[in-house]
Formats: C-alpha cells, sequence, structure tokens
C-alpha cells in the first residue's frame, strides 16, 4: 500500500511542476505566473480542488508518444472566490505552449458542465499557442466542443475570460462567447491571423501587439473590457468584477450592509453648466449618486461617449449606461450603441437592475455612420432595453433629443421610473435647429433675421427645452433637484426589488445583430 501511495505521490508532484522547471522559470523571467500559481492567487486559500490532474494526451502520431505531461497543458478544477464557488480552468503555457489537445479540450468540457448544472460562474485563464498541430482535426473538435458550451452557458452562469499571454485563432472565439474579458497589457494578444498571416496576404507591416495587443482591443476593437497592468492586477480584478454579479441567472447579486443616512448630495448641484452647449463629465454624476468608491467601469477606453459600469447604490448592485457630454457631446454612434447593448443584456440576464443617465443630442451624423450601419447598430441599444425585464430607471441631467431620447431607456419603451433634473431638455431637437424649420418664413422676411432667430429660439425652448412638458404627459414621472437624485434612486430601486414581468412565449427575439 505504500509503495502505491508513494506512486500517487511522485506523479501528483511531477503534473505540478508541468513542463518542468526550466520553463517555469523562464515564465517567471517574463514577469509572468504559472497556471498553477494564478490559480492559487484568484482562489481563497487551500479552497482550490483540482480535476483531471493525471490526464495525458493521446497522441501517437509525430513522437508524441514520448511527449506525455500530466495535465496535458491545463490545470482545472473548482475552489472560492470571497467564499462563493467558481470553477476555473488555467491554461499551462509550459506544456505544449498551453496547445489545445483533445484531452486538454475534454477538460476544460468536464468543469463547464459542472459549472452549468452547479450554478457557478466559470473563469477561464488562456494562454495558449492554439491548437495543437499533431492532432489535427481533433484540437479543432475540441474547440468546437468548447464554443457550444460557451453558448449553451451563456445567460446561464457568468462567463469571465482572462487573456495572460498569446490567444489565437480560432481560440479567440471562446472569449468572444464570454459576458467578459480581461487583457494583460505588454503580455497577452488576440487575432484571428497573426502578423505573418498578415504580411503574406495583405502585405501590411504589424506586430502582434499592435495587431492585437491589450491596448488595440481595449480602444479600437472593443474586444476587451478590461486591461490589467500584470497577472496579479487581472486576478484582483476579476474579484472585483465578481462581486457585482450573482452565482447564476436565478439569483441576485447578494447586498452589502449599508447604513441609510438623509443622502443628499449637495455637489450635484452645480455639476450641470449653465451653457447648454458646455460639456461635463458624467462620471461625476455618477460618482455623486453611487456609493462611496462603487463604480467598476466597464470598456473605459472604448466608445468613450457613453460610460457603462457597475457600482452600488445602498449596497445593492446596479448597472449603469449613461451618456457623456465629454466625448462627441454624448452622441450615439455605431460603437457606443454596441457597447451598452451588450452590457445592458449582460445586466439583464443576471438580475442586475439598470440605471440610465440621459445627456444625449441625437445620433451622431455623416456618412461614416450610416454607411457603418448606425441604423441597425442604434437599434440594437433599443432592442435590449426594450427587452430587459430588471428594474429600469432613468434620470434625464439634460439633453434628451429626438430618437435617442426613445432609445435611452424612455417610459415608452418600457422604463419604469425616469426622473428629470430641472436643466433637462426634451424635444425632438435642440432649439435653434428647431426654430430654424418652424420659423423659417418668418424669420426669412425679418427684417434683422438674427434677431427674430433669437427671439424664436427663445419661445421654442421657453415651450420645450424643459422636462414639464413631458411630465404633464406622464412621459417623466418626477422633476426633482439634483442633491435629491440618490435619495430618490435608492427608494426607486428599493420598491422595483421584487418586480416581475412576463416575456411573449416565443423561442427568441431577432436582435439586429
Amino acid at each position: 500500500m505504500n509503495s502505491k501511495i508513494e506512486k500517487l505521490d511522485s506523479k501528483i508532484a511531477e503534473a505540478k511542476l508541468g513542463g518542468g522547471q526550466k520553463r517555469i522559470d523562464r515564465q517567471h523571467q517574463k514577469g509572468k505566473l504559472t497556471a498553477r500559481e494564478r490559480i492559487n492567487y484568484l482562489l481563497d486559500e487551500g479552497s482550490f480542488e483540482e480535476i483531471g490532474i493525471l490526464v495525458t494526451h493521446r497522441t501517437t502520431d509525430f513522437g508524441m508518444e514520448n511527449q506525455k505531461f500530466y495535465g496535458d497543458g491545463v490545470v482545472t478544477g473548482y475552489g472560492t472566490v470571497n467564499g462563493r464557488l467558481v470553477y476555473v480552468f488555467a491554461q499551462d503555457f509550459t506544456v505544449f505552449g498551453g496547445s489545445l489537445s483533445e484531452t486538454h479540450a475534454e477538460k476544460i468540457c468536464k468543469i463547464m458542465d459542472l459549472a452549468v448544472k452547479v450554478g457557478a460562474p466559470l473563469i477561464g485563464l488562456n494562454d495558449s499557442g492554439g491548437a495543437r498541430i499533431q492532432e489535427g482535426v481533433r484540437s479543432l473538435g475540441g474547440y468546437a466542443d468548447i464554443f457550444y458550451r460557451n453558448v449553451q452557458a451563456s445567460g446561464v452562469i457568468p462567463q469571465i475570460s482572462a487573456i495572460m499571454g498569446p490567444c489565437a485563432g480560432g481560440a479567440v472565439y471562446s472569449p468572444a462567447m464570454t459576458d467578459f474579458t480581461v487583457m494583460v497589457e505588454n503580455s497577452s494578444y488576440m487575432f484571428v491571423t497573426g502578423p505573418n498571416v498578415v504580411k503574406t496576404v495583405t502585405n501590411e507591416e504589424v506586430t502582434s501587439e499592435e495587431l492585437g495587443g491589450a491596448s488595440t482591443h481595449a480602444t479600437k476593437s472593443g474586444v476587451t473590457h478590461l486591461t490589467s497592468e500584470n497577472d496579479v492586477q487581472c486576478l484582483e480584478d476579476i474579484k472585483v468584477l465578481l462581486s457585482y454579479m450573482p452565482q447564476n441567472n436565478k439569483e441576485i447579486t447578494k447586498k452589502l450592509p449599508f447604513e441609510l443616512k438623509d443622502e443628499i448630495r449637495e455637489e450635484l448641484e452645480s455639476l450641470v453648466p449653465e451653457n447648454a452647449n458646455k460639456p461635463y463629465d458624467m462620471r461625476s454624476v455618477i460618482h455623486g449618486i453611487t456609493d462611496t468608491d462603487s463604480f467598476f467601469e466597464i470598456h473605459k477606453d472604448y466608445a468613450e461617449n457613453i460610460v457603462v459600469g457597475f457600482a452600488r447604490l445602498a449596497g445593492r448592485s446596479v448597472g449603469i449606461v449613461a451618456n457623456q457630454p465629454m466625448s462627441l457631446a454624448g452622441c450615439l454612434d455605431v460603437n457606443s450603441s454596441k457597447k451598452a447593448a451588450r452590457f445592458t443584456r449582460f445586466c439583464d440576464c443576471f438580475n442586475i437592475p439598470l440605471l440610465v443617465l440621459v445627456d444625449v443630442p441625437g445620433f451622431l451624423p455623416g456618412t461614416d455612420q450610416e454607411w457603418n450601419a448606425i441604423i441597425t447598430n442604434g437599434a440594437k441599444l433599443l432592442y435590449a432595453l426594450s427587452e430587459a425585464t430588471v428594474p429600469r430607471v432613468s434620470v434625464i441631467t439634460r439633453k434628451a433629443y429626438g430618437g435617442a431620447y426613445d432609445v435611452m431607456n424612455s417610459k415608452h419603451i418600457g422604463a419604469d421610473m425616469n426622473f428629470a433634473w430641472p436643466s433637462a431638455e426634451i424635444a425632438v431637437m435642440g432649439a435653434k435647429g428647431a426654430s430654424e424649420i418652424i420659423f423659417k418664413k418668418e424669420i426669412s422676411e425679418a427684417e434683422d433675421k438674427e434677431a427674430k432667430l433669437a427671439e424664436k429660439e427663445a419661445e421654442y425652448a421657453d415651450l420645450f427645452a424643459n422636462p414639464y412638458t413631458a411630465a404633464e404627459r406622464g412621459f417623466v414621472d418626477e422633476v426633482i433637484l439634483p442633491k435629491e437624485t440618490r435619495r430618490k434612486l435608492i427608494k426607486a430601486f428599493a420598491m422595483l426589488e421584487n418586480k416581475k414581468v412576463e416575456r411573449p412565449n416565443r423561442k427568441h427575439g431577432n436582435i439586429p445583430l
């Protein structure tokens, strides 16, 4: 019996060594943690239980029968993060470059199936050179097995992907179908085809970092939701992200203890400038409304004309979608519509209430927007909010013009409560543009055209550039002082906590993708 125990101990020790000490040392020299170190840092101390530690590949071609490592390039199992059960896999770059084989994929699929059965988040730590070439179609089939499970788990359990090294070719599609992607700066990259193929096909000279690095995907493509300075910060970001979401779609996020006071915020009174054309930072409004230091922004550097992220109101987790006047005057465009729609759908999947802060002069005009399908992309946000059944509350801080007023969680598309500040302007368009159209004849016939335009502009503004006409029709539930916003929102979300909506009986809708 003792010899059998010694043999088991030997095999486990060998498995934990991965591809060998030299490869691990090289990993450390690059400033990266190993797969096991990443898991141990992410999970609560002593909580990790490994599954499939003695698995090896089955390949006998190309001399592979003599190259076997326990675990086969991926560490899989479960544990807890701040006491909450999670399932995790971490690809081990020290074993065949973390390449995906048939058995490697089977290990990942096994914990994905368990995560869905149990109802707990799935976290993937990606660090792989791609499909294992020696296995041919078997490795490709392994990827497809994972992709299929990503789709089946979508909207059932939260799925988070961390890109902590290379992620190329077909491997990129699994993170793309998860809920959130975090990339490590200067050590991770994602692309379908690498720089060498790009040069061969298009004759473009580009580095891996330029083509698919963290900065590229954070600012240009929007593929990644968060970037982190290093492996440790990446794992810390995942922990924070998890804290805002529930275990699965049947639960709600645990409310943190909070002691209510008067909740009046005087600093909100002076945030919106008197000049309607002067920008201000919507993040200041968000920080003034939400619990101290609770705002966790998503997609910060992508489509900056809209701000999305998680925060807490009196300890309750909420998702925030807010126009940003500091960028493009807060206009909606192709990228901001997609960004907000995606975030909205995640919140709706996992019972996270939505707060929408509105200061939008309309959709961004121009051939670039029209030719890149602002119509269907703008409709994505309209569809996502119309479909959402979680508690939905809007606050109009300033402009709410044209079709963008409808799209930004208006009463007409199912918002539960709509508040407006006295500075709100709810109209088809700005007073100047509207006056030039409505009073065109009078202005053209006037001796002093500029004076007549100013007169008519003031007349139109007095009639429409305020929240009171909308409030009279019930499109705005209450016009409130800015300083009272936080107190009103806390009460509104508490009132809506048990909201129930019966959806139409259908297989699924057809969102304009």
